[in-house]
């Protein structure tokens, strides 16, 4: 590591999972390594965005305890700053951790993001001024984020996700819910029928389980849209055999286009969601910033 780490303000939303108690942990375990540590809970939505640039200018990074909803809130508040971001994986879902490789366990990953690397990432920035870090989807994965219960999500974390996106998969095709998308990149419109939309920032999620498409990298200045179009269960099988395996040969069922700036219309208007965030219905906007936001990372990723 290029540079030290003396001083370091945590940033826990409280209302997340375990959160309180993972934010005392994660101070506990900066003490151990003599590194000075302050706490700040958040107290409503968007507060961690106004905490963020408010008290990182006198800390060497800012770690945040919480789910992807809170740690965007901080990245994107500190977006085309020098604070680097520690996430603590606090939520549910925690894609950006698992994307990153990060440990979901408090007490393994505050030595791996101290003893790590810095990574330099692309982010998403929509019309309102919020980012995302993942991806923002349309379809099928907005669906399981709408239809998955707070119960669920308390007693089964990330595999409350995949079985409900699962059933939202089947469903889609078993009862031929498609819509009509039109993605325009970099002023490049096409359209088609589809069950489902990412415009993917990192290629790989839920551990690098699954590959959403080919050469989507976080540090390109590009955006990625994909869209996913089976028409009966075989291709639903089939699209999704090559997403776990990477295979990403020309299918009728699989679209792929690149840009730095990228619209998504749909007939009829549709939720969509964003890093496992309800955002609202398309139509939606988004631009890239380029190697807007200074994470912490393990040596490995």
């Amino acid at each position: 590591m290029a540079f030290l780490i003396q001083r370091v303000v945590v940033i826990a939303n409280p209302a997340a999972r375990r959160g309180r108690r993972l934010a005392e942990l994660t101070c506990a375990a900066l003490a151990s390594r003599n590194i000075a540590c302050d706490l700040l809970f958040t107290e409503r939505p968007g507060h961690a965005a106004e905490l963020a640039p408010m008290h990182s200018p006198r800390y060497d990074a800012v770690f945040v305890v919480g789910g992807d909803g809170t740690v965007m809130e901080v990245a994107g508040a500190l977006a085309g700053t020098e604070t680097r971001v520690g996430v603590i994986a606090g939520g549910t879902g925690n894609l950006l951790a698992r994307a990153l490789g990060i440990p979901l366990g408090v007490r393994r990953a505050v030595p791996a993001l101290l003893e790590g690397d810095e990574l330099r990432i692309d982010v998403g920035r929509f019309e309102s001024g919020g980012r995302f870090a993942i991806a923002a989807g349309v379809g099928i994965d907005a669906s399981m984020i709408a239809e998955t219960p707070s119960w669920l999500k308390r007693r089964l974390g990330v595999l409350a996700y995949t079985l409900t996106g699962t059933r939202a998969a089947v469903r889609a095709v078993w009862r031929r819910q498609f819509f009509t998308v039109r993605v325009t990149a970099d002023g490049q419109t096409q359209e088609r029928s589809a069950a489902a939309v990412m415009i993917a920032n990192f290629g790989a999620v839920l551990g690098k389980r699954i590959t959403l498409g080919p050469s989507i990298r976080t540090d390109d200045g590009f955006l990625d849209a994909c869209v996913f179009s089976p028409r009966t269960l075989g291709d639903a099988v089939r699209v999704m055999w090559r997403l776990v395996r990477g295979d990403f040969r020309t299918d009728p069922c699989m679209l792929y286009a690149r840009g730095r700036s990228i619209r998504v219309e749909t007939e009829p208007p549709l939720p969509w969601q964003a890093d496992g965030e309800l955002m609202g219905t398309t139509p939606f906007s988004v631009d890239v910033e380029p190697l807007a936001v200074r994470l912490l990372v393990p040596k490995h990723s």
